[in-house]
């Protein structure tokens, strides 16, 4: 039965820990306001709103036009463990979008948001790394992230982070690495790839083995390789249940073996027979990978002799149905395999 008194209670649609939007385009202004308020509650409430009103595209290029951009690179080094957490959140899905990232160009959030990367609060940590993985997708974000210097900061916490942070910044550094590797092997950063080759999760050894292949390309990398002993778990890899791990193992193995003294530490790591075992392999990257290893060991005298015993194998892939790229590969490898002076 109805009566005249009105309930202290709010609606049922109305959540006490956000902050109530303004119609229309007032709404991210007032959100602005809120977050530059001296009000702790008011600033949990405005963060709370604005990281679900953020979800929707629109209100991305209207809240970076307001200053919401600028509000939340202050908040960073708020003293609430909530703030911390819910700016970065917000931050991690505004760098989801390319007027976002260049946002954080403009503002200069990247460094900022760096120092948060030893925040005692693990969800802004997390979010902190996310975000910056995200800005290192492109090029203008990556130059950004290296100009930083955080590379070396990248690689000090890449051992002692916990697992989900482990592979963001393994993202982070193979983005990077396509414009800087000298930081990263500074900061010894081939030593700690290659103790991650064996780590319990498969997808932590892919992308360990995909940065020591992107770590590799300059000379210093491949000598780097040699002297940290990254060869031998690398061809172990290639028995990986793994099709993903054993592709990016066999792609670094493929990498280094360019100059002699890889060749024949993969040699003598028994990096042959295990590349002529993937030539069956039903995923053609493992296969395709497998060839041109293969074709670079080849080069050195013992390679050549070793795998002539295995010549019909590599000419079996030369009518591959799957691929063209591995029948190409396989037609070099021959090559090279049956080559005589």
């Amino acid at each position: 039965m109805a009566t005249t008194l009105i309930s202290v209670k709010l609606p049922p649609d109305i959540d006490p820990t956000k902050a109530r939007l303004a119609y229309g385009d007032r709404a991210l202004p007032k959100l602005n306001r809120e977050l530059n308020s001296d009000d702790l509650l008011t600033r949990q409430k405005a963060l709370m709103s604005l990281c679900d009103a953020m979800h929707n595209p629109e209100y991305i290029c209207e809240g970076i036009r307001v200053g919401i951009a600028a509000s939340l690179k202050s908040l960073l080094k708020d003293a609430d463990a909530t703030v911390r957490h819910k700016t970065t959140e917000v931050l991690f899905i505004i760098a989801g979008h390319a007027v976002g990232r260049d946002a954080f160009l403009e503002h200069s959030i990247i460094l900022p948001l760096s120092e948060l990367f030893n925040d005692q609060v693990y969800q802004a940590r997390r979010n902190a790394h996310q975000a910056i993985e995200m800005c290192s997708h492109t090029s203008p974000g990556t130059d950004g992230v290296v100009e930083a210097n955080l590379l070396p900061i990248l690689v000090g916490k890449l051992l002692e982070e916990q697992d989900e942070i482990k592979e963001l910044i393994l993202d982070t550094l193979h983005y990077c690495m396509r414009v800087e590797t000298k930081q990263v092997l500074d900061s010894n950063g081939m030593e700690a790839f290659t103790k991650l080759l064996d780590h319990m999760d498969p997808s932590t050894r892919c992308k360990a083995a995909r940065d020591i292949m992107d770590l590799s390309f300059p000379l210093e990398g491949k000598d780097r390789a040699v002297d940290v002993g990254a060869v031998p778990p690398l061809v172990s890899l290639l028995r990986d249940n793994s099709a993903e791990v054993r592709a990016q193992a066999a792609g670094a193995i493929m990498t280094q073996t360019i100059v002699p003294s890889s060749k024949y530490a993969a040699i003598e790591a028994e990096a042959i027979p295990n590349l002529v075992s993937q030539l069956s392999d039903p995923v053609s990257d493992v296969r395709l990978n497998s060839l041109k290893a293969i074709t670079t060991l080849a080069e050195a005298p013992i390679g050549r002799t070793t795998l002539l015993k295995s010549v019909k194998e590599v000419e079996k892939l030369v009518h591959d149905h799957d691929s063209p790229a591995v029948r190409k590969a396989a037609q070099i490898a021959v090559k090279v395999i049956t080559w005589k002076p």
